[in-house]
């Protein structure tokens, strides 16, 4: 009986070097992921008694789109998250035939408990609000809001018994982000009617009754459906006190065939919002300047925080890292889908008007090992390798000179055969994922993404994080951000400086291993 053993532990070896091994590990080591299964937009952030919540869309029973229903994690520092049961289930009505999915909302801290939705003696209600999707026998014959509650700090959820809360007899009315707007002591809502490319806003005093206030739109990109609205007032850099209002909807993205997000500067009065023509345009046909939210493929969805503690600045927004085009075929397992790391927004004010700025929440810092690092390398139109092997799991900066070389950058997670290029090309900053590694699970999924980039005394500021299947760029202190997903085969990755057709400098090469501080057990 021991033969066999010895020949397949023999064979197990031979096989290895010819054939490679097994399917990498794709799965990121501090951006977060669920357990298993499929994930895509987050839902009802928010902060309460030392907890941020993380809900999310998931399919509790596959690998792919289906039966949403509302996943939900915890963290005391938004980084390091404790898994928790299903939160708010997919369920089936009364008639056996009719189905509620769970799509996209918020949820709020209804302090308290002044509304009375949680039972007498609640400290504080949580009150997710989100929209049913409802279908008959397999086909969808609705959209409205709804409301659930919980008296346990979001360990289960009560439905509200008087669903739904507003209803137009719509099939694409959703998405509700509710925030508390104190200079008027109401609830705010923001929800899109999404074929007709238009917010609509509704306020209520208790929660549960809501009037309709205004429209927004269309405007901007109106070539796909508006989805995941959130109005939220965002601080200016270096004019204090000074914030001004501004609306994200998803929807809108440099090439045509993809989806993505767009923003608009404005005013808000309780009532209305209305778009400030002083500050970057929104979206409008092939003219993007600047108004765009992440220039990769694979930001979406993304929405604030609400009750932020005092010890984190916000506003503090999330996003799904995917992208509808090919979202379904990730070559991932258990899982499908993962989040961005929480970025800090705020807005500068430039020639063009005031220009949405993202950066990763102070304390990712913390995650950071020991650094490698390099003063000063120049390069005339020439490679050179800088790290030989990496876990694809690290956080990079520098600052990139282009000089006259007509193409300059980094080669990133590079093997034997595949490498991401992250390269300044003629005033844009490229990610090149063509020949990334498995690129052919979808036809859409090879590109090259782009950003202007205005060089600020010759040179460009990059912050990387490149976590396995996923590299966020930031450029310029998160003036721009270009967010991929990328599929290596190799287990192991290089980094390669570059230079093509004159010189290029590059400074403050610095690299920090992260921390693994993923957590996949139920």
């Amino acid at each position: 009986m021991q033969r066999p053993t010895k020949m397949l532990a023999l064979l197990a070896c031979l096989w290895q070097p010819l054939f490679g091994q097994t399917t990498p590990d794709y799965r990121p080591q501090y951006h977060f992921t669920p357990p298993k299964n499929w994930i895509n937009d987050p839902n009802g952030l928010v902060y309460h008694e030392g907890e941020y919540h993380l809900f999310y869309q998931h399919n509790p029973f596959d690998n792919k789109w289906g039966h949403m229903s509302w996943g939900h994690a915890v963290s005391k520092d938004l980084l390091r998250w404790e898994h928790l049961p299903l939160a708010i289930p997919e369920f089936t009505h009364a008639d056996g035939n009719t189905k509620t999915a769970i799509f996209s909302g918020s949820a709020v801290i209804d302090k308290g408990n002044k509304n009375g939705l949680c039972p007498p003696g609640t400290k504080d209600c949580m009150v997710a609000v989100y929209t049913g999707n409802v279908s008959k026998d397999d086909k969808q014959t609705n959209q409205y809001q709804n409301l659930a509650y919980s008296a346990d700090r979001g360990r289960t959820f009560t439905q509200y018994d008087k669903n739904p809360i507003i209803d137009i007899g719509s099939k694409e009315f959703r998405d509700p982000n509710v925030f508390w707007y104190a200079p008027q002591q109401k609830w705010v809502m923001a929800t899109v009617k999404a074929k007709e490319h238009r917010a609509a806003f509704y306020a209520s005093k208790d929660l549960k009754k809501w009037e309709f206030l205004s429209h927004f739109g269309p405007t901007g990109d109106t070539s796909k459906v508006w989805e995941c609205p959130a109005l939220m007032q965002v601080p200016v850099q270096g004019e204090s006190g000074q914030s001004r209002w501004v609306l994200f909807i998803s929807a809108g993205h440099p090439q045509p065939d993809y989806v993505g997000m767009q923003y608009f500067v404005g005013n808000f009065d309780g009532t209305t919002f209305t778009l400030d023509p002083a500050h970057p345009k929104p979206i409008s046909g092939n003219s993007y300047a600047g108004a765009v939210v992440d220039w990769g493929k694979d930001y979406y969805a993304a929405i604030q925080y609400n009750d932020l503690p005092g010890s984190q600045p916000g506003p503090v927004m999330v996003g799904w890292l995917n992208n509808w085009a090919y979202a379904n075929d990730l070559p991932t397992m258990p899982f499908k889908g993962a989040m961005s790391l929480p970025r800090q927004i705020s807005l500068k004010r430039t020639a063009s008007g005031l220009q949405l700025v993202q950066q990763p929440i102070t304390s990712v810092r913390t995650l950071r090992g020991p650094a490698s690092n390099v003063a000063t390398m120049r390069l005339n139109n020439e490679s050179r390798v800088w790290q030989k092997n990496t876990d694809n799991t690290y956080e990079l900066e520098l600052t990139l000179r282009p000089g006259t070389a007509k193409t300059a950058g980094i080669r990133l997670a590079k093997g034997s055969n595949e490498e991401t290029l992250v390269q300044y090309v003629d005033g844009k900053l490229q990610v090149d994922r063509r020949r990334s590694g498995n690129v052919a699970f979808n036809k859409r999924f090879a590109s090259v993404d782009e950003a202007p980039v205005a060089l600020q005394n010759g040179a460009v500021k990059l912050r990387i994080f490149v976590d396995k299947s996923i590299v966020e760029v930031f450029i310029n202190d998160g003036e721009r951000v270009l967010t991929d997903q990328i599929f290596p085969t190799e287990t192991a990755g290089g980094i390669e400086l570059f230079a093509e057709g004159g010189t290029a400098e590059f400074s403050g090469l610095t690299l920090w291993p992260i921390k693994p501080v993923v957590r996949v057990s139920e």
